[in-house]
């Protein structure tokens, strides 16, 4: 990726394979790739490329009669614009990876203090999150719907058409335009085509939208916590005197080796419920996802216990993954 322009070529990068459809003129037309936590193959079948591929061919056509107006051209952007990419990797003659462009240019906001964890950690949320499952070899054709989108009308056997406006022809196109919408948004319109008309379906996002496994990503930028936690019920939060909207969780795991090295000291069956002072936050009720969206990875903070009906005071470090090549 060392001469690649990635203004242009612009995608979650944690992708294993990534298609642009496009012309001469550097106009894409769309994007055929995308992935979920399942499997980094989880959208990809020859059939549904087959499918993209024709599709283009006819975008191709439309470009071609002057039907379809040229985009404009994104700034060019270049892995070397990163300055701790092309110190640690480019400089020292090592191969430029995608998920190396993705992992430094996070460090880089970390560092610069732009980094916003809602929307550059957590990339590309899952579409099953709020009820789409696609019939994958027939590209956007939806097999069956549940939650958010069947409340919106979303039906099997609907094809996918159009995203807050704009025409989506792929899986990847799709994910693409979803994941940049912020995380603050609360609708989303999409557009299906059921019989030959089009409908505009208003889809009301549920809690935690954006949340998605981040495991496969192995971001530097996320805090590694050496310990597992289960949120409390309502009934339990209400037993112990805690927030009922807070994020109070029972540990139910922890690594034992880290408690040697003195990065925990948690037991199973500790209830966690406070975060540098913190009970309750509006994005989340998970107290991993709140660590990982408030704290920066491999730094201490401070978190209130209750043990054997005591409450104490401790402190946690988290781990920072490291890319070593």
């Amino acid at each position: 990726m060392t001469g690649i322009d990635i203004g242009l070529f612009d995608y979650d990068r944690h992708n294993a394979l990534y298609y642009f459809i496009m012309n001469a003129d550097e106009h894409i037309y769309f994007r055929y790739g995308g992935r979920d936590e399942t499997s980094p193959t989880a959208y990809l079948d020859l059939s549904s490329i087959e499918i993209a591929l024709k599709l283009g061919l006819e975008q191709h056509t439309l470009y071609n009669e002057g039907k379809i107006e040229k985009q404009k051209r994104s700034d060019p952007f270049y892995p070397r614009y990163l300055s701790l990419l092309r110190r640690e990797v480019i400089d020292r003659g090592r191969c430029v990876e995608c998920h190396l462009i993705a992992d430094f240019e996070a460090l880089e906001k970390e560092m610069l203090g732009e980094l916003n964890k809602l929307e550059d950690m957590y990339l590309s949320p899952d579409i099953k999150t709020i009820g789409i499952h696609l019939d994958i070899p027939k590209g956007l054709v939806v097999n069956n719907v549940d939650g958010a989108v069947k409340e919106a009308g979303m039906e099997p056997n609907d094809l996918i058409v159009g995203f807050n406006g704009t025409q989506v022809f792929t899986f990847g196109d799709f994910q693409y335009f979803y994941n940049k919408i912020p995380r603050n948004s609360d609708q989303i319109r999409i557009t299906v085509d059921r019989n030959g008309v089009n409908r505009d379906l208003t889809v009301t996002l549920p809690k935690e939208w954006w949340w998605t496994d981040l495991y496969h990503r192995y971001w530097s930028i996320e805090p590694i916590l050496f310990f597992k936690t289960t949120p409390l019920t309502l009934d339990e939060k209400k037993k112990h005197g805690f927030n009922p909207e807070g994020f109070a969780s029972t540990v139910n795991w922890v690594y034992e080796d880290a408690k040697k090295r003195g990065f925990i000291d948690l037991k199973i069956g500790d209830i966690i419920y406070s975060v540098d002072g913190v009970e309750v936050d509006e994005l989340t009720r998970n107290f991993e996802t709140h660590v990982k969206l408030n704290t920066t990875a491999g730094a201490t903070f401070t978190s209130l216990i209750l043990r054997d009906g005591k409450r104490f005071e401790t402190k946690i470090t988290s781990g920072r993954q490291r890319y070593r090549k």
